[in-house]
């Protein structure tokens, strides 16, 4: 049987900021899921269905101070899920089950594929 349900999922990113007297700037870590060699970020206001079940997926570790090593620190395994009308090549939900899940979808420079844009603007 193929769950699917629709969601609206909110951007998830943990972030810091330098204070205003100049003080130290601190590194900062956008979601990122790495899913069959491509990097999916999360967008945000997205009306979306998520659809069948694709495989594993890996959300890489935090390095937000800058000192560990990158062999050193293990991704946290999630599920991928098709997303309804989008090829997985342009983006997939991740989570534990359909109905928990977040949109990623891969970038081009700092656009996102017009695949995307329609589901964002309800066009």
């Amino acid at each position: 049987m193929l769950l699917v349900a629709a969601v609206v999922m909110p951007a998830v990113a943990c972030t810091s900021e330098s204070s205003s007297d100049g003080g130290e700037r601190a590194a900062s870590c956008a979601y990122r899921v790495l899913y069959q060699d491509r990097t999916y970020r999360d967008v945000a206001n997205v009306e979306f269905t998520a659809g069948e079940k694709l495989g594993p997926a890996t959300i890489p570790p935090c390095d937000d101070t800058g000192g560990q090593d990158e062999g050193e620190q293990a991704g946290e395994t999630t599920t991928a899920y098709k997303v309804e009308g989008v090829s997985p090549e342009v983006a997939v939900a991740v989570g534990g089950a359909p109905g928990d899940v977040v949109f990623v979808a891969a970038h081009l420079g700092d656009e996102l594929p017009p695949e995307i844009r329609k589901l964002i603007d309800g066009s």
